[in-house]
């Protein structure tokens, strides 16, 4: 079978979903007076709990403080993430909606959808890049299997149910990756969110998951989870006896997931550039880092100019790995 190699590189790049896509006109609105001068919002397009939410609400204090402001952060999930994506691609180009999400997924969501009501490429232009974290491999503590070889051979004789936050984000990418390399077999059940994927697997309707190490991590360390693989180059630090998927036969395999805000496109550049220096230095400051850390994230920033050319070539990427999974919804 073909090995779906997802690669950090990869995905570093993917943030560029927030190209500018605005018209010239759009571009030369000027930035509103004394902005900000009412709440903001942080729409997240999942479910409470993932990797996506837990960022957003560790930088919603720090950024209330920054801009004298409250930020309100909001759960809009719907249509595998896309339901909060338009939300905030159809708003006013004030500065006042944001979205926080997995930005991987949006330039994969193209290429999975074959009709959008939105185009990230247009739509949305990025802020700033916030964090990163691979995806772990677990599955629920009852399952007979201590690493991907005895989880393969157990898959070909007791039927397993693979718990997919979202069809066609990175995740469910990098389970049909693994299924596909490592001869497993599984059916996929979808979820609205990485955390309701999480709580079924603890519960036993699912058996395995693959999911951002920040979200998951608290349920190994609790034992709800067992965890066999990490989807990283070289072992995490956190998880120093476990080995990598790579490790187990997959060589070269690498996945994650990451985190980045945007705003509509046509927002003024004076609110943009003015959020992006704030998020950055809010990501970057101790507490924040060291918060991220603990879980397993790593905190990785990008300007909003280098935003464009990354995207333009993950974008492409991520379309060839959508045709070799054969992952298509309409």
């Amino acid at each position: 079978m073909t090995i779906i190699i997802i690669r950090r590189r990869q995905l570093l790049g993917t943030l560029g979903a927030s190209v500018i896509g605005a018209g010239s006109a759009m571009a030369a609105l000027a930035a509103p007076e004394a902005w900000p001068s009412k709440p903001l919002r942080i729409i997240v397009p999942y479910t409470p709990g993932g990797s996506s939410d837990i960022i957003a609400r560790a930088i919603s204090q720090p950024l209330s403080d920054a801009l004298k402001q409250v930020v309100v952060v909001e759960n809009k999930p719907g249509a595998n993430g896309n339901a909060g994506t338009e939300l905030v691609a159809k708003a006013a180009a004030d500065g006042y909606t944001m979205l926080l999400c997995d930005v991987g997924a949006l330039a994969i969501t193209p290429s999975v959808y074959g009709q959008l009501s939105f185009d990230p490429s247009k739509d949305l232009r990025g802020v700033a890049m916030l964090a990163y974290s691979p995806h772990l491999l677990v599955v629920h503590p009852s399952v007979k299997a201590n690493n991907l070889k005895e989880l393969v051979a157990l898959s070909k004789t007791t039927p397993l149910n693979f718990a997919v936050t979202a069809i066609g984000s990175a995740a469910h990418l990098a389970g049909v990756a693994v299924e596909a390399g490592s001869g497993a077999r599984w059916t996929y059940i979808p979820y609205k969110g990485g955390s309701q994927a999480i709580q079924d697997t603890i519960g036993g309707q699912t058996q395995v998951l693959m999911n951002g190490m920040l979200a998951t991590l608290p349920h190994v360390q609790s034992g709800k989870l067992k965890v066999l693989g990490v989807s990283r180059a070289t072992r995490v630090p956190l998880l120093p006896d476990v080995p990598t998927i790579a490790e187990q036969g997959l060589k070269g395999f690498e996945s994650g997931t990451w985190q980045g805000v945007l705003l509509p496109a046509g927002t003024a550049p004076a609110v943009l550039n003015r959020l992006a220096a704030e998020l950055t230095r809010i990501i970057r400051s101790p507490e924040v880092r060291a918060r991220l850390s603990a879980q397993g994230a790593e905190v990785y920033t990008m300007s909003p100019t280098e935003f464009t050319p990354f995207y333009e070539r993950e974008r492409a990427k991520w379309a060839a790995v959508v045709r070799q999974s054969g992952v298509k919804l309409d």
